[in-house]
């Protein structure tokens, strides 16, 4: 399969641009938090957060990853859940409480983010838009108009910030979940998404004419691979790379996507837990010694 990509060229499969941006925003962030300021600088452990999740997002949305995501569905998933469950985490963790004060109280944004940093809310609207875009009619058209696919992904990975925040935002003041609600948080989102992901898994035939029809499958493609590559190759649909039938391929993909789920969400529930464990045992006065009895 890799040296049948090949013919798609340097571009689609490494996305140089891409790479570029991915670059700029790695020396932005070390300008703003360690050059350009004398407030506190980042600390390894946020520096290490911060540049992790910046090749996270190259591999998710630069490498062949990409590409192969416009091919098989199994692959599209999988990229769905590193892009909306793990990205925003390692972002969030890596940029200092300083700059996302700076973020929340900007006139105008902080009533709004506010408002849609609510549990409840973050919840509805991550998950929402989540099922909404793996509606086969949304679907498909995302991934024939460029700039429709470009408005709903990047809202989405909005809305996966806004969901990630009330566990693990840096400012104390917004911290206002205990351990207990954190975990029922997690668990209604594992709920939510598993509706979508049901779909996908146990339908009976194809639900996106992108991964099963020539036409729609090549304007797809068009997402990522240069027209004048495009238009001189004899594309006759997704079977020509892919080494599952179509049928399968889905199914795979929904499984795999709930797996995925259920990994980080039951990596970030074992962080709480254990989090919450360690300060109870911590708060617990200590038994009186013998010493402290004698009079």
């Amino acid at each position: 399969m890799w040296l049948d990509l090949q013919i798609f060229g340097f571009r689609a499969l490494w996305s140089p641009y891409f790479f570029l941006f991915v670059v700029g925003l790695g020396v932005l962030y070390y300008l703003v938090t360690s050059v350009f300021t004398n407030k506190e600088k980042p600390d390894a452990k946020q520096y290490a957060f911060f540049y992790t999740g910046l090749a996270i997002l190259y591999v998710i949305k630069g490498s062949p990853v990409d590409l192969i995501s416009h091919i098989m569905f199994t692959s599209h998933m999988v990229q769905m859940a590193l892009y909306y469950l793990v990205f925003p985490i390692f972002i969030i963790k890596g940029i200092p409480e300083w700059v996302w004060r700076k973020v929340f109280e900007m006139s105008g944004l902080k009533q709004v983010l506010g408002l849609l940093t609510k549990p409840l809310i973050a919840l509805l609207l991550f998950n929402g838009l989540f099922s909404m875009y793996h509606m086969p009619v949304i679907f498909d058209f995302a991934k024939a108009n460029a700039l429709a696919h470009g408005v709903i992904t990047t809202s989405i990975l909005v809305t996966a910030f806004l969901v990630w925040w009330p566990i693990f935002t840096p400012l104390k003041e917004m911290d206002k979940l205990s351990p207990i609600m954190k975990i029922g948080y997690i668990f209604a989102n594992g709920v939510l998404i598993t509706p979508a992901c049901g779909l996908i898994i146990f339908s009976g035939h194809s639900l996106y004419s992108t991964y099963s029809e020539a036409s729609g499958w090549v304007q797809a493609m068009s997402l990522c691979v240069p027209a004048s590559v495009l238009n001189g190759l004899p594309l006759t649909g997704p079977q020509m790379f892919s080494p599952l039938p179509v049928l399968e391929d889905q199914q795979l993909g929904g499984i795999l996507m709930k797996i995925t789920q259920e990994i980080v969400y039951g990596i970030v529930l074992a962080r709480i837990f254990f989090g919450w464990f360690r300060k109870g045992v911590h708060e617990i006065d200590p038994l009186p010694t013998a010493n402290a009895n004698e009079h």
